[in-house]
């Protein structure tokens, strides 16, 4: 079974997820966007061995430590979709603009497609494009858990941000209502900022999805 510990970091306290599979103890990281050193003790902690990390998106509070962590632990760069490589050719400047350590160049091991699945351990993960928040975004899914990591398509009571460049907010709200919604109202999410809930749950009370 998938099991998963949240680790928010960065300044931006994005929710940095180390998910393992409990009968292998074998771990991805899901985007470690910063404080390599705290991860990677806590993975120590967990007795977890690391052999991924997965990507969401690649802004910078998301994917801002993952070269780093990637080069120290020799461990290949999943996702996300290949709509994101601007933005991964922008984490030098992103790293400037918003006061971020500088981000090691990185290109991934392998972009993911919509469909896609990742292996973890025993067990594999489900990868659904969701574009609107940044061209290349995925989230990763495991039916079994009723989880999903969505990084910044959606949040408890708001959704992701539709401002920066290559975002579109009718995008958006079709990867919610399309991609997030058939996973089922029970499937837990788990949000790059702020505090879990369930696709159920946003989408009755959601105010900026109107119950749709």
């Amino acid at each position: 079974m998938l099991r998963y510990l949240t680790v928010p970091v960065t300044p931006f306290q994005q929710n940095c997820s180390i998910v393992w599979c409990d009968e292998t103890m074998q771990a991805a990281v899901i985007d470690p966007g910063g404080e390599v050193d705290r991860l990677i003790a806590e993975m120590q902690r967990l007795g977890v061995t690391p052999t991924a990390l997965w990507l969401t998106h690649a802004h910078i509070d998301h994917a801002g430590g993952t070269g780093e962590m990637a080069r120290r632990l020799d461990l290949p760069i999943i996702g996300p979709h290949r709509g994101d490589l601007f933005w991964i050719e922008q984490l030098p400047e992103q790293s400037r603009m918003f006061r971020f350590p500088a981000a090691e160049p990185f290109l991934p091991t392998r972009w993911l497609e919509d469909g896609d699945t990742v292996a973890l351990g025993s067990t594999e993960v489900a990868v659904r494009h969701c574009p609107g928040h940044t061209p290349g975004h995925v989230v990763f899914h495991h039916a079994g858990a009723q989880r999903c990591f969505v990084g910044d398509v959606l949040f408890a009571g708001s959704i992701g941000r539709t401002d920066f460049p290559g975002g579109d907010y009718d995008t958006l709200i079709a990867s919610i209502t399309q991609r997030l919604w058939p996973m089922g109202d029970e499937t837990v999410f788990i949000p790059g900022h702020g505090p879990e809930s369930t696709f159920g749950r946003e989408r009755r009370f959601n105010p900026y999805l109107g119950g749709i």
